[in-house]
């Protein structure tokens, strides 16, 4: 986990609203040398202080405790993208999109051969999904709906709805799909 520099990120929201430290003591009523020290780090804002500068610059107050995240835990790689297999069927998988599943939203590649389903039962899981189907055909068994899709459709898959997808057809299916909040 990174740690989090909140001397920083209050320095740099101050720049972004083009605000100097003693601009900022005025909208929130706070010294100018306590401003100063906090952007330097040799003092510790209150959280009532945290409030008024949060306030004072328009962001939410958590938004001072949100470090950067590096560039390279944001990318997932075409070769090492976690791939999830079922003991039942180890030719159908979940390929995850997202460099993990600790986010909002979860984003996954699901493949399905030729005749092959996403599961032999329908589901259902807390999140909302939304599909789009890349490349082949596939059926999609929604509540007591059956629903064929092709190649370019999306479909939305309200939460706790019970589903499940089945390629009716002889290529194999490329589904993708987001989810939030994330349930893998």
């Amino acid at each position: 986990m990174n740690e989090v520099d909140i001397s920083k990120n209050i320095s740099e929201y101050r720049k972004r609203n083009e605000l100097t430290i003693k601009e900022l003591a005025n909208l929130t009523g706070v010294t100018p040398s306590l401003l100063s020290q906090i952007e330097k780090g040799t003092a510790n804002p209150s959280i009532n202080t945290l409030k008024q500068i949060s306030s004072a610059l328009e962001v939410p107050l958590f938004n001072f405790f949100i470090s950067d995240v590096p560039t390279e835990e944001l990318v997932v790689r075409k070769e090492n993208r976690k791939k999830i297999m079922f003991a039942e069927d180890d030719s159908f998988a979940y390929e995850l999109l997202t460099p993990n599943s600790k986010g909002e939203i979860e984003f996954m590649l699901m493949k399905i051969p030729s005749k092959g389903s996403s599961s032999k039962e329908a589901f259902s899981h807390k999140g909302e999904e939304v599909a789009y189907i890349v490349e082949g055909e596939v059926r999609l068994y929604l509540g007591n709906s059956v629903i064929d899709l092709r190649s370019g459709d999306s479909v939305k898959i309200p939460p706790h709805s019970e589903h499940k997808w089945e390629n009716i057809n002889d290529n194999d299916c490329e589904v993708i799909f987001a989810v939030t909040p994330p349930s893998f």
